[in-house]
Parts: C-alpha cells; structure tokens; sequence
C-alpha cells in the first residue's frame, strides 16, 4: 500500500477531461435532501469520511454521482455487501435504503475534471491503481491525495473522474464545489425513484438482480 507522502511539486501533466453541458448523473442519497446539494461538512482529516472529501485541511463541498443509475447504487448502496459463501444471493437490508432515491441530475454547464482511469491517466499524477480501489480504512490517504491533485490543478479542475470500484465497466464523479459555478448542476425530481416507494423498491429490486443481490426483511 502507498502510504508515502506526495512529492512537493507534480512533474507529470495531469490529463483533462470535459463533462458537457447536458451530461446526465445519477446519486443516491437521504430522501429529504435535494439532490443538487453538495455536502458542505468536511470531513475530519483522519477518520471517517469518503475517498476525497474535502476536510479542514481542504475545505469544499463536495458532491460524488455516477455516470449510470447502476454505478451510483452500487457505490452507494454495494459497498462491502460480501458474498454468500454457501451460493445465495448477497443480501441488502431493506432498512438500509426505505429513506433513500435514487435522482437523476444534468449538468447546466461544461465542467473540467482530471481522470484517474488508466494507469497513465494515475501516473501522471505520481499514483496507480490504489488511489481509486483502496477501501475506507485508507481514506485518509486518498483524501489527502485528492488535496493535492487540486492545489496542483488550480483553478481549473472542478473535479475527479475514475473508475467505479464497484461497478468498473462505468465511472464515478466527485465535483468540488468551490470550483463549480452556481446552478452547474441541476436535479430532475421527476426522474426520482424513491425506495421507500412499493414502485421504487420493485425498481431496485430489478436493477440489484445481476449483482446476485436482493432486499431482506
């Protein structure tokens, strides 16, 4: 594991990739927040937290979304589900996700991000493979990296793209907030599918099947 500092300068070029305006993004999250809103909290520089959240040491609202319904619910909802050693389905607490939806969002503007996909995409930025599926007990690390990629790619990164641990055939986003211009992104509440919804949990249920996954009591 590459628990080393990094360098003080980035001799690499780090690559630069466009979301355009009228990109669609899908999140999962807490019913009772919208679904455009960035988490302003940051998290604590050692512990808890996610893989680039902003901190006190970087602080910035920070919004993560996938770029298909399915990598959102799998980041989100997938995470260290482990598998039945005896064959059956993995299974998903149905209280786990009775108070959250899925919402669909649209980028009203084109936004700037560095890609962390391929190994030369991670090279450029003194980093490999472990920057993007390490798990949360080195998420003090990664959001330290993150903090360094963007003071090395200022002004213009407005966020990271890579792919999805979970679901690596898509690609996960986090955007920072203070580098996205107001109204950047937008939610379609009409598009929502509420889980805690007989239709929304059918929904989920269907989309969780080719992961050999199911909703328990």
């Amino acid at each position: 594991m590459p628990h080393y500092r990094p360098p003080a300068e980035m001799t690499g070029a780090p690559g630069k990739v466009t979301l355009a305006r009228g990109t669609v993004l899908y999140r999962v999250h807490a019913a009772h927040r919208d679904a455009a809103d960035f988490n302003p909290i940051p998290a604590h520089c050692l512990y808890g937290g996610g893989r680039f959240d902003g901190t006190s040491c970087d602080p910035y609202p920070y919004l993560y979304v996938g770029l298909s319904a399915e990598a959102a619910i799998c980041e989100t909802l997938l995470r260290s589900l482990p598998f039945d050693p005896a064959g059956g389905p993995r299974l998903l607490p149905r209280v786990g996700v009775a108070r959250r939806k899925l919402s669909t969002l649209r980028l009203a503007t084109d936004l700037d991000v560095v890609p962390l996909v391929s190994a030369r995409d991670l090279a450029a930025v003194h980093q490999d493979s472990w920057l993007v599926h390490t798990e949360a007990q080195d998420y003090a690390y990664t959001r330290d990296w993150a903090h360094w990629i963007r003071r090395h790619t200022e002004p213009w990164a407005q966020g990271l793209v890579w792919s999805s641990k979970r679901e690596p055939a898509d690609r996960t986003v986090v955007l920072f907030g203070d580098r996205c211009p107001p109204g950047a992104v937008r939610s379609e509440p009409e598009r929502a599918v509420d889980f805690g919804t007989a239709e929304g949990e059918e929904w989920l249920d269907s989309v969780l099947q080719p992961y050999h996954v199911r909703l328990s009591a």
